[in-house]
């Protein structure tokens, strides 16, 4: 890593997401070591996308990606991602990209993902979401401030705080249900230090942090939080609107408009902090009991 990212958790996202080209449309990325027994979703997903921007031309920007997840991904073993070059057009380009990896000797697949680049042109129509009235994150609380209110139960958070600054409109342990038709739920995140200038490693670094906290969504009827329930991202898909950077503060609404059968679908809106309208997110997930 050079300038002014070196030795900051920035440069540990950064590093995970500069993956090593093993072959031709292969590259291999790496987790950092962590307590956790399954990978966090989102980082597969960046690297999927890191890995099917690899083969596009630079002026081509991810417009969209939709992917789904597997199986559990092993976090002491490496992950190998295949890229499928669909298509290359005179305006779109199209890769799919399979996750592979080692299972008792076999080759398993733990991910798909399929996203299309566009070398963009002038609308005919433009028009966004406006971002909301909410505090400012600096007038919020942070990963540390909920791990130290809620001790044990909260220390899983610590890690990932470390590498995504997060500022809390409530308290993600003790949320009250929420009820139609208020029933979204505000964050403000950034990923902590400077990521430099690539916009495909921002796109990439935002796909990992839109994993954070959009699930939840699916549960905010009914009040609590994480202890009270375990749960599985099944499919996520992501739509880039303008150019966002990830290491600058922006707000992440969740909301979850349907749950059934054990899953719960969850949208996500993301706004830069200058108000700008920069991706629209959406989830399917597994939500069950704890004590299930």
């Amino acid at each position: 890593m050079t300038g002014g990212t070196e030795g900051t958790q920035a440069a540990a996202l950064k590093a995970v997401l500069d993956l090593e080209e093993r072959d031709t449309d292969v590259f291999v990325g790496q987790t950092p070591s962590t307590e956790r027994q399954r990978i966090f979703g989102g980082q597969v997903a960046g690297q999927a996308l890191m890995a099917a921007g690899r083969t596009v031309a630079p002026e081509r920007g991810v417009h969209s990606l939709h992917s789904y997840f597997l199986r559990p991904g092993d976090p002491l073993a490496e992950i190998r991602y295949a890229v499928d070059r669909i298509r290359d057009g005179r305006s779109f380009t199209t890769r799919r990209v399979v996750a592979w990896q080692q299972r008792k000797g076999e080759d398993v697949a733990i991910f798909a993902l399929t996203a299309d680049f566009h070398a963009g042109e002038m609308p005919v129509a433009e028009h966004a979401t406006p971002m909301p009235e909410v505090p400012a994150p600096q007038t919020l609380p942070g990963t540390a401030e909920i791990v130290a209110r809620h001790g044990d139960k909260a220390a899983w958070m610590d890690a990932m705080g470390r590498v995504v600054d997060q500022r809390f409109l409530q308290d993600p342990f003790a949320a009250p249900p929420k009820s139609p038709p208020t029933t979204q739920t505000y964050t403000w995140l950034r990923v902590a230090g400077e990521l430099g200038e690539d916009p495909a490693v921002h796109a990439a670094a935002l796909t990992f942090v839109s994993d954070l906290t959009l699930l939840s969504a699916g549960f905010a009827r009914l009040g609590g939080g994480w202890p009270d329930f375990v749960g599985a991202s099944l499919d996520h898909a992501v739509w880039f609107h303008q150019p966002v950077r990830a290491d600058d503060w922006f707000l992440y609404e969740t909301d979850s408009p349907a749950a059934s059968s054990g899953r719960a679908l969850c949208f996500g809106k993301i706004w830069s902090a200058d108000g700008t309208h920069v991706a629209t997110v959406a989830q399917e997930g597994l939500i069950r009991a704890l004590t299930d």
